[in-house]
């Protein structure tokens, strides 16, 4: 069984996602926030596994929210992994929510069932990689911060690049396609069990906790393409 926390400060919103997520038996509501700064307090007393996070909420926002829990001390196993749940009309936030460590988002006209499928993954230690337009987002957020900051870009991605294998540069580019293990090792010709070794090794070399990470990291680091505009 998982165990959730909800933050959202529409109190109807999460007693109804409390009722349907108990009601599919693999998941338990065992908190409730209604604002960051109370997600805090609420997450340190019960310990969850994973923390559906709101973005936009009063005193402290989920974005803030998720920073403080993904920096908390303690090692990767002691933090619970946050997944956020938001809107289309929220986009300009989902490159933050993940730059401040979420392990990704899911829209909030979801299914059920693909809200317990979300986070089953990310409480398995994956990450939950958006769609296609939402990738592309990130990736035109992550290249404007590099701008705006006067980056240099190319040296930063040499850096980052030099403590990869080739085959680890081919993985992390497919990964920020958006690609799953099974997609990666059929375009690479590689067994799916490899593609997990590489996922693992270049998580490691570049100090993030999962592929949500890699993503922003190599579109902020050069080390994928900038996004295009030629379809969804």
């Amino acid at each position: 069984m998982i165990r959730v926390v909800l933050v959202d400060d529409q109190p109807l919103v999460r007693d109804g996602l409390a009722v349907l997520l108990a009601s599919t038996g693999e998941v338990e509501v065992v908190g409730e926030a209604g604002d960051g700064a109370e997600a805090l307090a609420v997450t340190a007393a019960v310990g969850p596994d994973v923390v559906v996070m709101d973005i936009r909420m009063p005193k402290m926002d989920g974005l803030a929210a998720t920073a403080r829990l993904t920096a908390a001390k303690g090692g990767a196993e002691a933090k619970p992994r946050v997944l956020i749940l938001t809107t289309f009309d929220e986009d300009d936030y989902v490159y933050e929510a993940l730059a401040a460590g979420a392990s990704g988002f899911l829209l909030k006209d979801a299914s059920v069932r693909e809200l317990v499928e979300a986070v089953k993954i990310v409480d398995r230690g994956d990450a939950l990689l958006a769609p296609s337009v939402t990738r592309r987002l990130i990736a035109a957020q992550a290249f404007a911060r590099r701008r705006a900051a006067g980056r240099d870009a190319a040296g930063a991605g040499r850096e980052a690049a030099a403590a990869l294998t080739p085959r680890e540069l081919d993985v992390l580019t497919e990964i920020a396609r958006g690609l799953s293990n099974a997609e990666i090792a059929r375009a690479l010709v590689l067994s799916e069990q490899t593609v997990k070794t590489h996922v693992a090794h270049l998580l490691g070399k570049l100090g993030v906790r999962d592929r949500t990470q890699a993503v922003v990291f190599a579109f902020e680091n050069g080390l994928a393409p900038p996004p295009r505009n030629d379809g969804p």
